[in-house]
């Protein structure tokens, strides 16, 4: 993506668009980085002259290196099994209370912690001298220089979310070297110059800085949130849905962990105190499986379902792996005693009904345990093309949801990276620069709360 900024402008544009697609190969499900990297150059090529490069990617994964810098073999993709069971034997040693009261993070199977656990005896991880998570490690490979990002790290559950450095007591504890991460970077530092091999590769003219910026997709989305004030909520559409508040310091109660609550880090000092939500993958899944429907006849039939007749936990992680979507659904749906979906647009109402009343929860629990009340959410991301997931959404929050900007992370990226080179200035500019030029649509909450409130009972056995 190529952003233009401008003291009253903010432009973006699709250079070039790639695949992303994971590989199942004997050994567990790998990302193929080599692919990505050559989009990269690729996109950069098409992009044509910049002034600045920034990058953003999904969190917690990984590549390792050697001491001559190679990497040690495809990234393990977060969705791969080897994490099964080592959550509970890392609580055998640091129990999960005292894990989450030092580094603020809910439990997921796959933080970065618990891969480097189940890598420990693994001959990669024996031979590395580096680690660099996904992001950093394209980085690399365009400037030659090494480090690690802040709002990235904070998703290892290995960073302290209140001092914002690494967790040492924690990674002795674990048995984890912190010597194997690159320095400590921030949004806005700067992460080197393309190399002169990359610049003859892209047909770039050099020097282009690489800018550090919130590399961990969300962190970069929610600096894109166009809100004005504090009392907001935001929701991060995608794959995930990552539903949350925007704080000043973490919230590590134990409620809080019991709540499945996460402390990330942001922009500016900020934390992104959220919860994870399983999102779109839900239908993104069902979609494949079904051969790849229209999906706006999709969602038009799916309208005309009836609202609430059943819904599915979208936070649990039996729904994590792919494969099989429509048909878990339909067996949840059947082992909680509710109508079995059987048609796409009825297991479509189902999964957008569930969203929608995963998103109320998060909102509410979110509001009740920061004591941090909110009078608008905001979604970004993907799913602001959905506008029944948009509708149901402020319908079962009770609130109005102003959706947009689509392409939140890229909007965040850029800013950051103008920021840095002096073009905007601090984060509540760059929210009224979002507001004065990004299309936003405003969902006013339909009809009472009610039924919501009941559905969610029904859920939780109520």
């Amino acid at each position: 993506m190529v952003g233009r900024v401008g003291a009253d402008s903010l432009e973006l544009s699709e250079a070039h668009r790639f695949p992303n697609r994971p590989v199942r190969v004997p050994e567990g499900l790998r990302w193929d980085i080599l692919a990505l990297y050559g989009g990269v150059l690729d996109g950069l090529r098409a992009a044509g002259q910049v002034d600045s490069v920034g990058i953003d990617s999904w969190a917690v994964d990984y590549g390792l290196l050697d001491g001559d810098g190679a990497l040690l073999g495809n990234p393990v993709h977060y969705r791969d099994s080897r994490t099964e069971g080592v959550a509970e034997k890392v609580w055998a040693t640091v129990p999960a209370e005292q894990l989450y009261a030092a580094t603020g993070l809910q439990h997921a199977p796959f933080n970065t912690l618990y891969q480097l656990l189940a890598a420990r005896e693994s001959a990669q991880l024996t031979h590395a001298e580096r680690l660099l998570l996904i992001p950093d490690l394209l980085s690399y490979w365009l400037t030659g220089e090494q480090g690690t990002e802040l709002t990235n790290a904070s998703t290892t559950q290995l960073i302290d979310p209140r001092t914002r450095e690494w967790s040492y007591d924690i990674a002795s504890r674990l048995g984890v070297d912190l010597s194997l991460f690159a320095p400590l970077r921030r949004p806005g530092d700067p992460a080197g110059v393309l190399l002169p091999e990359v610049l003859e590769e892209t047909g770039l003219r050099g020097p282009v800085p690489v800018t550090t910026v919130g590399s961990h997709d969300t962190a970069s989305a929610v600096a894109a949130v166009p809100a004005s004030g504090e009392r907001f909520a935001y929701i991060c559409t995608g794959t995930w849905s990552l539903a949350g508040l925007e704080l000043d310091a973490p919230v590590l109660t134990e409620e809080s962990r019991a709540a499945n609550f996460t402390n990330e880090l942001g922009l500016d000092g900020t934390v992104r105190y959220l919860r994870n939500i399983m999102g779109l993958w839900l239908l993104q899944e069902c979609v494949r499986a079904w051969g790849k429907p229209e999906l706006g006849g999709l969602l038009l039939e799916a309208a005309k379902v009836p609202a609430l007749r059943s819904v599915v936990d979208a936070g649990d992680a039996a729904f994590l792996a792919p494969g099989r979507m429509p048909e878990r659904i339909a067996e949840a749906c059947r082992a909680s005693g509710q109508p079995v979906p059987s048609s796409p647009a009825e297991i479509t109402r189902c999964i957008l009904d569930s969203l929608a009343l995963a998103h109320r929860r998060a909102v509410e629990d979110a509001q009740r345990l920061a004591g941090h009340p909110v009078d608008v959410v905001h979604v970004v991301g993907g799913g602001t093309r959905n506008a029944l997931l948009c509708q149901l959404t402020a319908d079962a929050c009770g609130l109005p949801v102003v959706a947009g900007p689509t392409e939140a992370a890229a909007l965040g990226n850029v800013l950051v990276q103008a920021r840095a080179h002096g073009l905007v200035g601090d984060l509540t500019g760059m929210r009224q620069l979002l507001t004065r030029t990004q299309p936003l649509t405003r969902y006013e909450p339909q009809g009472t709360t009610a039924p919501w409130r009941e559905s969610q009972d029904r859920l939780a056995g109520g």
